[in-house]
């Protein structure tokens, strides 16, 4: 089930607890991509929050949000770059994008296996795409106060499997959001202390959300030459003697 896009854009742009949230990923993201200077940059869902970093360097960003969900335009204030889509029809090439992140995409939709060849369809040679979901043992997937409430949670092994099915090789894992979801002052103030102290407690402590870095594996082409020499050593046999004419 999608959120709508007007719930998604109040919770991450007019709340406290949504900017805490897009602060908390987003800091991890940059830390897995630090830059995408001359890249193809899509995000797909409602990942925008996070692709703002990137335009001043990519080469291009595109934000792609799916029908069910509604799409707003993005970012304010300049050109537009968002754009409604079928979720396991894009209006991409194949092969075109070089840094692919998906948020509020996988675990809302209703056909995950056609979505993820999709996405592998798209992403070039080489590419790299970063899933971003619900961890089922975290505190966020079990709270419908916040986006990452709704749809299917995920541990590290079930989306490791997903994407290992379509042609991903899982790289590297991050999680986030220790902190409470919750829009108390307090917990609010003290977001940053949470998330410091989850990242260097995180074997024992559980955040609510996991990210892992895939990237798209390409397997060499099967079969070789179709002609084959059947006995190849026969060269080597010794030629039987000729009578002189």
């Amino acid at each position: 089930m999608h959120l709508d896009v007007k719930v998604l854009r109040n919770f991450y742009y007019r709340s406290m607890l949504g900017r805490a949230a897009q602060k908390a990923v987003r800091d991890e993201m940059r830390q897995l991509w630090p830059e995408a200077k001359g890249q193809t940059m899509v995000g797909y869902g409602f990942a925008v929050p996070l692709l703002r970093p990137y335009l001043p360097e990519a080469r291009r960003v595109i934000g792609l949000m799916p029908a069910p969900q509604g799409v707003m335009p993005w970012p304010a204030g300049m050109p537009n770059v968002s754009a409604l889509c079928e979720e396991t029809l894009w209006p991409l090439e194949t092969g075109l994008v070089d840094r692919l992140v998906m948020m509020h995409g996988l675990e809302n939709c209703e056909r995950p296996n056609d979505l993820l060849a999709e996405a592998y369809r798209v992403l070039g040679p080489g590419g790299k795409a970063l899933f971003i979901v619900p961890n089922r043992a975290g505190l966020w997937s079990r709270s419908d106060t916040t986006p990452f409430g709704y749809g299917r949670p995920y541990s590290n092994g079930q989306l490791e499997a997903q994407l290992r099915d379509h042609g991903f090789m899982a790289e590297r894992h991050r999680t986030t959001l220790y902190q409470p979801p919750s829009h108390r002052r307090f917990w609010r103030k003290t977001s940053q202390l949470w998330e410091s102290t989850g990242r260097a407690l995180s074997p024992i402590v559980a955040g609510g959300v996991l990210m892992v870095e895939a990237s798209k594996r390409v397997h060499a082409p099967s079969g070789g030459l179709k002609a084959r020499v059947r006995k190849p050593l026969e060269i080597l046999a010794p030629k039987p003697d000729i009578a002189p004419i």
